[in-house]
This record gives structure tokens, C-alpha cells and sequence, in this order.
């Protein structure tokens, strides 16, 4: 079982970003998808998930960020506009059925 995440960088407040997960090893289509972040020093935080019928988000990115997954690809995405300084944190993939995945993280880093 693999989660491949990618799409992390150094930023600007106000710029975009998008990171992607590309899962193997499990059926995916039979998943729930989520991205999470941890930022130093504070707890791994939820900031969005995926399930056949609906999305959600953390208050903190709600009208900010995106998620969508592509079933025939085995991928979830994130897109993240107006980025905030406090969007600076390790952003991982985690896939929730039978079992619980997680894959190894993607730096974010918002600065002027």
C-alpha cells in the first residue's frame, strides 16, 4: 500500500497551490479520502475529506481550498488558493475504509 503525495512548495500569502495523492495497493474507489495537515509544534489537523456523496472542510479553509479525486486515476487532489501563512504545515493523504492509510507528507510553506 502506497500514498504518494506531491505538490508542496514555498509560497507567497495570496498564491496557489494544489497537491495530489496517488494511491496504490487498495481498491481506492471503495475509500473515503482526507488531507490533513500538522504544522510544528501543534496536533495533525483535519482539513478536508471526500466520500461518494459530499465534501468537507475545516472552518479555517472553507472558500479556500478544494478537494476532488479521480476514482479511474487513483488520485485525490487539493487545491488551495488565497494561501495564508497559517496554512504552513506538512499536508498528508490518508484513505479511511477497511483499513487506514497514510502517506509520507508534502511540505507547505507560505512566506514573504
Amino acid at each position: 500500500v502506497q500514498l504518494q503525495a506531491s505538490g508542496g512548495g514555498l509560497v507567497q500569502p495570496g498564491e496557489s497551490l494544489r497537491l495530489s495523492c496517488t494511491a496504490s495497493g487498495f481498491t481506492f474507489r471503495f475509500y473515503d479520502m482526507a488531507w490533513y495537515r500538522q504544522a510544528p509544534g501543534n496536533q495533525r489537523e483535519l482539513v478536508a475529506t471526500i466520500t461518494p456523496g459530499s465534501t468537507n472542510y475545516a472552518d479555517s479553509v472553507k472558500g479556500r481550498f478544494t478537494i476532488s479525486r479521480i476514482n479511474a486515476k487513483a488520485t485525490v487532489s487539493l487545491q488551495m488558493d488565497s494561501l495564508k501563512s497559517e496554512d504552513t504545515a506538512v499536508y498528508y493523504c490518508n484513505a479511511r475504509g477497511r483499513n487506514d492509510f497514510w502517506g509520507q507528507g508534502t511540505q507547505v510553506t507560505v512566506s514573504s
